[in-house]
């Protein structure tokens, strides 16, 4: 028996709402994970992949998540009040990965090693670096009278659609972090797997998240 578009649209909004409620326990279960491994404080390198973890598992994920139709922990919130939780945590992102950054650096520098030669230094550098713009191109839905040519509507779509870039470079970051030795070398097999399921999963459900926003109402517009 073919499905009504009622039952349809009631079903896809429930399986919306698993996912993101998925995605809340992975963006919180990632990070705590990662802080039992890498025991922060018994190195300098141990904070980095602590940092790294909160910044894009978390922070930015919940950050993202704020404007879920479905699963947002701030629903009966104003639009207003989500923006600056968003402004929040974003920032608050930002500067666990700048402090991420600048540690493994900084070790590396200690351990006369070589930085930014494997592709999860260099995508975890563009990423930093990545949102340190989309933070300050931030500003201007705060004050789009800085941009007279550009509406209000037109720079949400840029900036959602921006964000999502950093978000899953963000993501690629990390999965691309659990293919180095220090983590492979604690996690193996089937936990691995799984581990490298967690940000897939989030990175889903914030694209899914922005496309039917922003993307697919943009184009129904035309």
């Amino acid at each position: 028996m073919a499905l009504t578009a009622e039952t349809e649209s009631r079903l896809y909004r429930s399986l919306r709402a698993a996912a993101g409620a998925a995605a809340h326990l992975v963006a919180l279960g990632f990070p705590t994970a990662v802080a039992v491994l890498a025991r922060p404080g018994s190195s300098l390198f141990s904070w980095h992949p602590l940092l790294m973890a909160l910044a894009f598992s978390f922070l930015m994920t919940e950050a993202l998540l704020i404007f879920s139709p479905e699963t947002s922990l701030l629903r009966s919130f104003s639009r207003k009040v989500k923006v600056r939780v968003h402004w929040a945590l974003q920032l608050l992102a930002l500067l666990c990965a700048l402090l991420g950054l600048g540690i493994i650096t900084y070790n590396k520098h200690l351990n006369g090693k070589a930085h930014f030669v494997t592709w999860h230094g260099l995508t975890g550098l563009l990423t930093v670096l990545y949102a340190s713009g989309q933070c300050a191109g931030g500003v201007l839905l705060l004050y789009p009278k800085l941009m007279k040519n550009w509406t209000l509507a037109k720079l949400k779509v840029y900036h959602a659609t921006s964000g999502l870039v950093g978000y899953l470079l963000g993501c690629a970051s990390l999965m691309l972090g659990m293919c180095s030795l220090w983590f492979t070398a604690s996690v193996t097999g089937v936990s691995w797997y799984l581990a490298m399921l967690c940000p897939l999963l989030t990175s889903l459900v914030i694209m899914n998240q922005v496309s039917n926003a922003y993307l697919y109402r943009k184009r129904s517009q035309h």
